[in-house]
């Protein structure tokens, strides 16, 4: 018979079980019976258990006693154990350490120094050219986009092709805004700070340089003064080459224009290999005569070259300090 049926069959009941006020005592004596059962199987059940856990535990251990290999295997298990929480331990509080490193440094507002856009935000032309850019001069397209958005912000305000302006940042840096000549020409645009500081001033002062999108608007104004001084593109480049007074700019304004016309074509949707190849630069010894006030070197990037009435070009090779390799 179940603990249930005894609980609940009339031979455990006294006769007078179902009168008056007995019946809920009669009720909660047959729930304490059964209950009462339960918990007296509940404890038969897990002694048992124990028992059966109990044995096979001594016999195991009896058996890595007498057994070398497993006692061996045993040791090792074990070791090995305690060597995983140890270094886990190890390894939690070194991440803590540099978590707390790390949080003591925290700056929210960092976000608002990184030079960089989302390029599903470019329209379609900007984002062909900045995810060409990107593959070609291997840097990451979202720094890419914010600089072919200012390209066409800066383009549009000194009329100029925006595609010129990414053509001179190609060849002048590759997209390096930490670049530098060794005669001081710095930035994606590789501008003269010393010489065209005053047009720093309004960004801050000559650090600006470093600044990726002020190093492209003054770049922008400078190659639009060489522009309008020499009265024509390719003119224009050579002055913001500083080869203003020399018989040939090593082949730099060929180059730009080479890059000027990839991007053009890659803006209108046309494929064009990104590891299509430029014209390689040149060398040209001049044969003029060499005026006593001529400089030993070609001036640096967008250095204002000297008038023409200043200076003859100069019989040597001049030195392009802005060619790409």
């Amino acid at each position: 018979m179940t603990a249930f049926d005894r609980a609940w069959s009339d031979e455990s009941l006294p006769e007078s079980s179902f009168v008056g006020s007995q019946a809920f005592k009669t009720v909660a004596g047959r729930i304490q019976q059964f209950l009462t059962d339960v918990w007296s199987g509940v404890r038969l059940v897990s002694h048992n258990t124990l028992a059966m856990v109990g044995l096979l535990a001594v016999l195991g251990a009896v058996f890595l006693v007498g057994s070398p290999n497993g006692r061996h295997d045993l040791e090792s298990r074990a070791l090995t154990w305690l060597n995983e929480r140890v270094n886990e331990r190890q390894s939690l509080s070194a991440d803590d350490a540099d978590r707390d490193v790390l949080l003591a440094m925290a700056e929210p507002e960092a976000i608002n120094r990184a030079t960089a856009a989302d390029p599903t935000e470019l329209n379609r032309q900007q984002a062909l050219v900045a995810f060409w850019i990107s593959r070609r001069y291997n840097v990451a397209p979202e720094p890419i986009s914010r600089l072919v958005q200012e390209a066409w912000a800066a383009g549009q305000k000194a009329n100029l092709d925006p595609n010129l302006v990414l053509a001179v940042m190609a060849i002048e840096s590759g997209f390096n805004p930490f670049a530098q000549s060794h005669v001081g020409a710095q930035g994606l645009m590789q501008v003269m700070t010393r010489i065209h500081q005053d047009k720093y001033q309004i960004f801050g002062g000559q650090h600006a340089a470093f600044d990726p999108v002020t190093n492209l608007r003054v770049g922008v104004q400078v190659l639009k003064d060489c522009i309008r001084r020499a009265g024509s593109l390719q003119s224009g480049l050579k002055y913001y080459v500083g080869a203003a007074n020399l018989a040939d700019d090593g082949g730099y304004a060929t180059k730009v224009m080479a890059e000027f016309d990839n991007l053009r074509q890659v803006a209108a949707g046309r494929k064009v290999p990104v590891n299509v190849s430029l014209p390689a630069a040149t060398v040209v010894q001049t044969t003029a005569p060499i005026s006593p006030a001529s400089s030993d070197h070609a001036a640096p990037a967008a250095i204002p070259a000297p008038a023409a009435s200043e200076t003859a070009p100069v019989a040597r090779r001049p030195e392009q300090l802005a060619l790409a390799p």
